[in-house]
C-alpha cells in the first residue's frame, strides 16, 4: 500500500492484491473532507457532466451522452478521453445509486479489464466525508500488468484523483 502526501485534504492510496481466480486486482481509495452535508453535496456527483470540471485538462475529458441524463441504477453514460495521445472510448452503467450515500459506476467498455468506482458520501462533523474506491483489473499477461501499473497506471491514477482532489477543495473550500 502507498499513501500519498495529502493534497488540499484529501488523501490517495493504491493497493494491490490476487482474486480468487489469480488475477491481480488493484484498489485506488481517495477520500476527502467537504464542508457541506451529503445532501446538499451529492447533486454535483449526480450530474455526470460534472465530472468535466474535476477531470484534468491533460485527458482532453468529455461526456458524450447528452444531458440531462436520466441518473439511476442502469443509466449508461459515454465518454472520451486521450490517455497519452491515445484516444478511448468508455462506457460506464450505473451499478447502485442510494442518494444521497452514494452510487457505483462499472466500465463496460473502456481500457481496463475491470473498473468498479464506488463513490461514497458519508456525514463527517458539519461536512462530508467523500470517498472513491476504484477496484480495477488490467489487461494482458501478469508481466505486462506489473509493468503498466508501475510505470503508467498508478501514476496517472494518482495523478488523475489528486487533481480531482484540488479541484473539489476549490469549487467547497472549507468554511
Amino acid at each position: 500500500m502507498v499513501n500519498l502526501p495529502a493534497r488540499v485534504g484529501s488523501t490517495v492510496r493504491v493497493e494491490s492484491l490476487r482474486t480468487t481466480a489469480g488475477r491481480r486486482r488493484f484498489t485506488l481509495v481517495a477520500e476527502q473532507r467537504l464542508p457541506l452535508p451529503p445532501s446538499e453535496l451529492f447533486p454535483f456527483f449526480a450530474d455526470a457532466h460534472n465530472l468535466e470540471r474535476i477531470t484534468p485538462p491533460w485527458l482532453h475529458f468529455r461526456v458524450l451522452t447528452e444531458a440531462p441524463i436520466a441518473m439511476g441504477e442502469g443509466a449508461l453514460i459515454r465518454y472520451r478521453l486521450r490517455l497519452h495521445g491515445i484516444p478511448i472510448g468508455w462506457l460506464t452503467r450505473i451499478a447502485a445509486w442510494d442518494p444521497p450515500h452514494g452510487f457505483v459506476d462499472e466500465q463496460l467498455r473502456g481500457p481496463y479489464r475491470l473498473w468498479r468506482h464506488r463513490h461514497t458520501f458519508a456525514p463527517d462533523g458539519e461536512g462530508t466525508l467523500a470517498r472513491d474506491r476504484v477496484d480495477y483489473e488490467l489487461r494482458g499477461t501478469d508481466a505486462m500488468q506489473d509493468a503498466a501499473q508501475a510505470l503508467l497506471v498508478r501514476r496517472d491514477l494518482e495523478r488523475i484523483f489528486g487533481y480531482r482532489g484540488d479541484r473539489l477543495a476549490e469549487l467547497y473550500p472549507p468554511v
